[in-house]
C-alpha cells in the first residue's frame, strides 16, 4: 500500500546549535561529518529552516508532542510539533539555516549549514525531527494511520524525553520518500548524524535556505 501526499504536511523542524565560539562550532561540525558524535540539536526559543532535494527514510513513525525551551531573554516557550522518527534516513542536498536577531553592534546573524551534495547523502540513524511546518512531495510505503503512539513499532519508538501522549494519534510506515522538502523545525535528535561534504558559514543579515 502506498500513500502520496503533496504540500502542507506538518513535521518537526531540523535544528542547529549556535555556540559562542565559531571554532567550537566548526569542531562539532567536523566530528559530525566523520560520524564521531551522537547528535542532539536545538535552538533555544527559535525555529530553523531546512531544505533538501530528497529524504529517504526506513522505519518511519510520526506522533504529536510539545517542545519546550527558553527564548534568548530567558522566557519559557512551548510549541506543538509533529515528531517524525526514522530508524535510518538518507538526505540529499540538505540546507539548514537559523537566524539570531538583535546581536549588539551586529544586528542579525545567519548560520547556514550545507551537506549531502556531490553524490554522497547525509546519513542518520534513530533520527527524530520536531517539525512545525512542512512542504514536500511524499510517498509512504505500507502506511498505518491512526495507531497509538506507543504501538508505532515500525519506527524507533517515542523519543526519550519527548512530551508526547503514548495513547495519542500516530501513524507509521515501512518507509517514506520525500522530495523538494521545505520545513521549519524546533529540534533534531539522532543516534548518529553523518554530514558528508559539510560546509558552514556565518554572515551578517538574514540569509535562509528558503
Amino acid at each position: 500500500m502506498e500513500s502520496q501526499v503533496r504540500g502542507g504536511t506538518r513535521w518537526k523542524r531540523f535544528a542547529v546549535v549556535m555556540v559562542p565560539s565559531v571554532a567550537a562550532t566548526a569542531a562539532i561540525g567536523v566530528a559530525l561529518a566523520q560520524g564521531a558524535l551522537a547528535a542532539s540539536f536545538s535552538v533555544s526559543g527559535q525555529s530553523f529552516k531546512v531544505t533538501a532535494d530528497s529524504l529517504h527514510g526506513e522505519g518511519f513513525s510520526q506522533y504529536g508532542a510539545i517542545d519546550s525551551g527558553y527564548t534568548l531573554d530567558g522566557k519559557k516557550t512551548a510549541h506543538p510539533v509533529a515528531v517524525s522518527a526514522f530508524k535510518n534516513a538518507s538526505i540529499t542536498n540538505m540546507c539548514q539555516s537559523v537566524v539570531t536577531p538583535d546581536i549588539p553592534l551586529l544586528g542579525s546573524v545567519s548560520l547556514i549549514l550545507k551537506a549531502g551534495g556531490g553524490g554522497t547523502p547525509v546519513q542518520a540513524e534513530n533520527l527524530y525531527i520536531d517539525v512545525e511546518d512542512l512542504e514536500a512531495n511524499a510517498t509512504f510505503h505500507n502506511i498505518d494511520i491512526g495507531v497509538a503512539a506507543k504501538d508505532a513499532s515500525k519506527g524507533p519508538g517515542i523519543g526519550k524525553g519527548d512530551a508526547a501522549n503514548p495513547y495519542g494519534f500516530a501513524q507509521q510506515a515501512d518507509s517514506a520518500d520525500l522530495t523538494d522538502v521545505k520545513q521549519t523545525a524546533w529540534a533534531t535528535t539522532a543516534g548518529t548524524f553523518k554530514l558528508s561534504g559539510l560546509k558552514m558559514s556565518l554572515s551578517k543579515g538574514v540569509k535562509e535556505c528558503y
